[in-house]
C-alpha cells in the first residue's frame, strides 16, 4: 500500500488530526439555520410562520396593520426586482407595505432606505422600525420590525415570511435599524386596505 510507510511514520496526534477531518469531511452538512427541529415543528424563537406577539410592539397601532401585510403576503416568492404577489425582494416588499399599510413612500432599494429616517438602537426596536442585515461582501437586505424580536421580508429562500432576530443566522448578521417617520396615523389607515 502506498500510505503504510507514511501511516508508519506518522505520529498519535496527526493522525488523529487527519480522522478528524475524515469525520469532519463525512458528517452531515450543518443545518439550515431556519431547520425544522426533529418533531416536525421548529422551536418557537424560530416559528416563521407566527407573527409577533409580547413585548416590543404589541400595542402599536402599527403592528396589525403589520400582521395584515404578513397575512395577504405569507409566502410569495422572492424574485429580484420583482414588485407584485408574483414575486417581490425584500426592498420592493417594504415599499410596498409602508404605502400600502402606512401610507408613506419609500424609495425602491436598500441602499436608499438604509439613509432614511432616524437610526435606532437595537434595544428600543418599535413596530414599524426597518431592520437592516448585511448578507454578503455587498449585499443588504431590509425587514420591518413587528415586535417580539420577529421581522417582516421577503426571504431569498423562503419568499415573504417572519423570522427572528434570534434566529442565528439573522443575529450574526445584524446591521442597524431605522426608525421611519409616520405622517399619519396608522390607526386611521385601513388594515384591509387592498390597494397597492
Amino acid at each position: 500500500m502506498l500510505f503504510a510507510p507514511v501511516l508508519q511514520r506518522a505520529s498519535l496526534p496527526v493522525l488523529l488530526i487527519l480522522a478528524a477531518l475524515l469525520v469532519g469531511c463525512a458528517s452531515r452538512p450543518a443545518p439550515h439555520v431556519e431547520e425544522r427541529a426533529a418533531g416536525g415543528e421548529p422551536p418557537p424563537l424560530l416559528r416563521d410562520d407566527v407573527p409577533a406577539q409580547g413585548a416590543g410592539g404589541e400595542s402599536s397601532p402599527v403592528l396589525p396593520l403589520l400582521r395584515a401585510q404578513a397575512e395577504r403576503w405569507r409566502g410569495v416568492p422572492y424574485r429580484l426586482g420583482g414588485s407584485s404577489e408574483a414575486g417581490v425582494d425584500c426592498s420592493a416588499f417594504v415599499q410596498i407595505t409602508f404605502r400600502s399599510k402606512l401610507g408613506v413612500d419609500l424609495p425602491r432599494t436598500t441602499e436608499e432606505l438604509a439613509r432614511e429616517g432616524e437610526r435606532v438602537d437595537r434595544s428600543e426596536l418599535q413596530a414599524g422600525d426597518l431592520v437592516f442585515f448585511k448578507t454578503g461582501f455587498r449585499q443588504r437586505h431590509v425587514g420591518i420590525y413587528m415586535g417580539g424580536k420577529r421581522f417582516l421580508h421577503a426571504s431569498t429562500s423562503r419568499g415573504v415570511m417572519t423570522s427572528s432576530l434570534n434566529n442565528v443566522y439573522w443575529k450574526e448578521r445584524y446591521w442597524k435599524a431605522r426608525r421611519i417617520e409616520l405622517e399619519d396615523q396608522p390607526a386611521a389607515l385601513s388594515v384591509s386596505d387592498e390597494s397597492r
